[in-house]
């Protein structure tokens, strides 16, 4: 990343936006009844708050990427769970091809930006929208059974990021407790266990 006056690195979302929206793709109607890690859920519940989550912080990453300042990038996010709507699987890629594409110019990465109500400098906003696409990729594709290989460099971002917080007294509001993963454990387990999610979870059955 970038420090005082020198350019700052960027990273093409594109990759990992694009495997997120075809783990979207993929999941099937069948499935929306089915137990989630969260017990008090299906993943019809868990799918809608996933992508509502998603959706919203795409929009909002998007716009910050712009420099698009509003009620997208001042809405601070939500613990609402809401049910999968209608429209959702033609309107998640759409958001993600526009998030991936405001992130592409590097004005997006230089100067302050703010989302989620957050004032920050525009390459931090760029590695935490990595890390919301890598990490809630991974959550979705547990919750419904799929195989998933995150992009390199958009794990790699998320990971740094995720690990520099660790001793940030302010993680708490945004992350669970870390999960300890073993010595040498993959990098994916790793950034999961970082963002306070147990990397062994899997569904039953």
């Amino acid at each position: 990343m970038g420090d005082g006056g020198t350019t700052p690195t960027t990273l093409d979302l594109g990759p990992q936006a694009l495997i997120v929206a075809r783990l979207a793709e993929e999941v099937g109607e069948e499935q929306l009844d089915a137990v989630t890690p969260c017990p008090e859920y299906a993943v019809r519940h868990l799918l809608g708050h996933l992508l509502g989550h998603l959706l919203g912080l795409s929009t909002a990453f998007r716009d910050a990427g712009r420099k698009d300042l509003g009620a997208t990038t001042d809405t601070a996010p939500t613990s609402r769970r809401p049910d999968v709507a209608p429209g959702w699987r033609a309107e998640l890629p759409k958001v993600l091809g526009e998030l991936a594409e405001a992130w592409r110019d590097p004005a997006a990465w230089t100067g302050e930006t703010r989302a989620g109500g957050v004032d920050l400098p525009g390459e931090v906003a760029g590695v935490v929208a990595a890390d919301e696409l890598v990490v809630h990729g991974w959550d979705l594709a547990r919750a419904t059974g799929q195989p998933y290989a995150p992009d390199a460099a958009a794990l790699h971002a998320a990971y740094e990021m995720l690990a520099a917080s660790v001793d940030d007294p302010s993680r708490g509001t945004i992350f669970g407790p870390v999960v300890p993963v073993p010595e040498g454990a993959p990098l994916l387990d790793r950034v999961i266990g970082l963002s306070g999610r147990d990397p062994e979870w899997a569904p039953l059955g």
